[in-house]
Protein backbone atom coordinates (compact mmCIF):
# COMPACT_ATOMS: atom_id res chain seq x y z
CA UNK A 1 0.00 0.00 0.00
CA UNK A 2 2.66 2.31 0.55
CA UNK A 3 4.33 1.67 -2.24
CA UNK A 4 0.89 2.06 -4.42
CA UNK A 5 1.00 5.95 -2.38
CA UNK A 6 4.34 6.38 -3.10
CA UNK A 7 3.74 5.74 -6.84
CA UNK A 8 0.32 7.95 -7.32
CA UNK A 9 2.58 10.89 -5.16
CA UNK A 10 5.29 10.60 -7.70
CA UNK A 11 3.02 10.85 -11.09
CA UNK A 12 1.25 13.67 -8.94
CA UNK A 13 4.14 15.73 -8.86
CA UNK A 14 5.55 14.71 -12.30
CA UNK A 15 1.85 16.24 -13.56
CA UNK A 16 1.77 19.12 -12.18
CA UNK A 17 5.02 20.56 -13.15
CA UNK A 18 4.12 20.72 -16.79
CA UNK A 19 6.00 23.71 -18.66
CA UNK A 20 4.39 26.36 -19.96
CA UNK A 21 5.00 27.15 -23.61
CA UNK A 22 4.03 29.67 -26.37
CA UNK A 23 3.33 26.65 -28.58
CA UNK A 24 0.95 25.30 -26.09
CA UNK A 25 -1.38 28.62 -25.02
CA UNK A 26 -4.85 28.70 -26.89
CA UNK A 27 -5.08 30.95 -29.82
CA UNK A 28 -6.05 34.66 -30.58
CA UNK A 29 -8.17 34.14 -33.14
CA UNK A 30 -9.36 37.67 -33.51
CA UNK A 31 -6.18 38.99 -33.76
CA UNK A 32 -5.50 36.06 -36.84
CA UNK A 33 -8.34 37.09 -38.70
CA UNK A 34 -7.91 40.73 -38.52
CA UNK A 35 -4.20 39.67 -40.06
CA UNK A 36 -5.46 37.43 -42.92
CA UNK A 37 -4.81 38.74 -45.88
CA UNK A 38 -1.87 40.53 -47.79
CA UNK A 39 0.77 43.14 -46.17
CA UNK A 40 3.85 44.96 -46.61
CA UNK A 41 6.60 45.85 -44.05
CA UNK A 42 6.61 49.72 -44.26
CA UNK A 43 9.49 50.01 -42.03
CA UNK A 44 12.31 48.41 -39.72
CA UNK A 45 12.89 50.77 -36.86
CA UNK A 46 15.50 49.99 -33.59
CA UNK A 47 17.24 51.89 -31.64
CA UNK A 48 21.34 52.25 -33.23
CA UNK A 49 20.30 51.27 -36.19
CA UNK A 50 22.84 53.93 -37.85
CA UNK A 51 25.50 51.77 -35.80
CA UNK A 52 24.69 48.41 -35.55
CA UNK A 53 23.19 45.79 -38.28
CA UNK A 54 20.41 43.22 -37.38
CA UNK A 55 20.19 40.15 -39.19
CA UNK A 56 16.23 39.25 -38.87
CA UNK A 57 15.39 36.41 -38.64
CA UNK A 58 18.43 34.66 -39.94
CA UNK A 59 17.56 35.41 -43.52
CA UNK A 60 18.95 38.72 -43.86
CA UNK A 61 20.09 42.16 -42.75
CA UNK A 62 16.74 44.36 -40.98
CA UNK A 63 16.62 47.27 -43.39
CA UNK A 64 16.05 44.45 -46.75
CA UNK A 65 13.05 43.50 -45.23
CA UNK A 66 11.71 46.86 -46.20
CA UNK A 67 9.14 46.70 -48.79
CA UNK A 68 9.13 42.54 -48.28
CA UNK A 69 5.21 41.52 -48.81
CA UNK A 70 3.42 39.22 -46.48
CA UNK A 71 0.72 36.96 -46.97
CA UNK A 72 -1.31 35.56 -43.64
CA UNK A 73 -3.77 33.15 -44.14
CA UNK A 74 -6.27 32.46 -40.78
CA UNK A 75 -7.67 29.73 -41.16
CA UNK A 76 -4.69 27.26 -41.69
CA UNK A 77 -1.89 29.86 -40.33
CA UNK A 78 0.37 29.94 -43.43
CA UNK A 79 1.24 31.93 -45.74
CA UNK A 80 4.37 33.40 -47.54
CA UNK A 81 6.79 35.88 -47.58
CA UNK A 82 9.31 37.72 -50.18
CA UNK A 83 12.13 40.00 -49.56
CA UNK A 84 12.58 42.00 -53.15
CA UNK A 85 13.98 45.12 -51.83
CA UNK A 86 17.05 46.35 -54.05
CA UNK A 87 20.85 46.10 -53.43
CA UNK A 88 19.48 42.75 -51.32
CA UNK A 89 19.65 39.55 -51.51
CA UNK A 90 16.21 37.85 -53.09
CA UNK A 91 14.23 35.50 -50.55
CA UNK A 92 10.92 34.14 -51.30
CA UNK A 93 9.76 31.51 -48.67
CA UNK A 94 6.12 29.55 -47.01
CA UNK A 95 5.79 30.33 -43.72
CA UNK A 96 3.65 28.90 -40.63
CA UNK A 97 2.08 31.21 -38.05
CA UNK A 98 -0.30 32.04 -35.14
CA UNK A 99 -0.96 34.58 -32.76
CA UNK A 100 -1.10 33.04 -28.91
CA UNK A 101 -3.68 34.46 -26.31
CA UNK A 102 -0.68 36.69 -24.51
CA UNK A 103 -0.36 38.35 -27.98
CA UNK A 104 2.60 36.27 -28.91
CA UNK A 105 3.23 36.10 -32.80
CA UNK A 106 4.86 32.59 -33.17
CA UNK A 107 6.74 32.13 -36.77
CA UNK A 108 8.25 29.55 -38.54
CA UNK A 109 10.42 30.02 -42.08
CA UNK A 110 9.64 26.74 -43.97
CA UNK A 111 12.21 25.36 -46.27
CA UNK A 112 10.87 24.55 -49.41
CA UNK A 113 8.87 21.28 -49.30
CA UNK A 114 9.52 20.53 -45.70
CA UNK A 115 6.55 20.21 -43.19
CA UNK A 116 6.34 22.82 -40.55
CA UNK A 117 6.20 20.06 -38.08
CA UNK A 118 9.80 19.36 -39.18
CA UNK A 119 11.03 22.75 -38.39
CA UNK A 120 11.97 23.15 -35.04
CA UNK A 121 13.07 26.54 -34.60
CA UNK A 122 10.62 29.53 -35.12
CA UNK A 123 10.65 32.99 -33.67
CA UNK A 124 7.88 34.69 -31.13
CA UNK A 125 7.68 38.15 -31.71
CA UNK A 126 5.07 40.65 -29.74
CA UNK A 127 2.15 41.77 -31.79
CA UNK A 128 1.27 45.68 -31.34
CA UNK A 129 -0.95 48.75 -31.98
CA UNK A 130 -2.61 46.05 -34.38
CA UNK A 131 -5.57 48.09 -36.56
CA UNK A 132 -7.65 47.30 -39.90
CA UNK A 133 -4.75 48.45 -41.86
CA UNK A 134 -1.59 48.11 -40.03
CA UNK A 135 0.40 46.50 -36.59
CA UNK A 136 4.28 46.13 -35.72
CA UNK A 137 5.30 42.81 -34.79
CA UNK A 138 8.13 43.95 -31.71
CA UNK A 139 11.45 41.79 -31.61
CA UNK A 140 13.80 41.94 -28.48
CA UNK A 141 17.61 41.43 -29.21
CA UNK A 142 19.99 41.90 -27.31
CA UNK A 143 22.75 44.24 -27.94
CA UNK A 144 26.04 44.69 -26.33
CA UNK A 145 23.92 43.74 -23.25
CA UNK A 146 21.03 45.90 -23.30
CA UNK A 147 17.85 44.50 -24.83
CA UNK A 148 16.35 46.57 -27.81
CA UNK A 149 13.16 46.62 -29.20
CA UNK A 150 13.18 45.95 -33.42
CA UNK A 151 9.40 47.13 -34.70
CA UNK A 152 8.81 45.89 -38.00
CA UNK A 153 5.67 48.44 -38.97
CA UNK A 154 3.16 46.24 -41.25
CA UNK A 155 0.73 48.05 -43.77
CA UNK A 156 -2.11 46.18 -45.25
CA UNK A 157 -1.56 45.85 -49.45
CA UNK A 158 -4.37 46.89 -51.84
Amino acid sequence: MKKMIFLATIALVLFSCKTTSVTNTKLDRPSEVAMKGNWVISSVTYSGSQYIKVNSFEIADSQCFEGSTWKFVSNNNKGNMALTKAGCSSFSSPITWFVNKDGQFVLKVLDAGIKAKKVREGYVLMVANQTESSFQLIDRIDVAGKMTDVVYQFQKAN
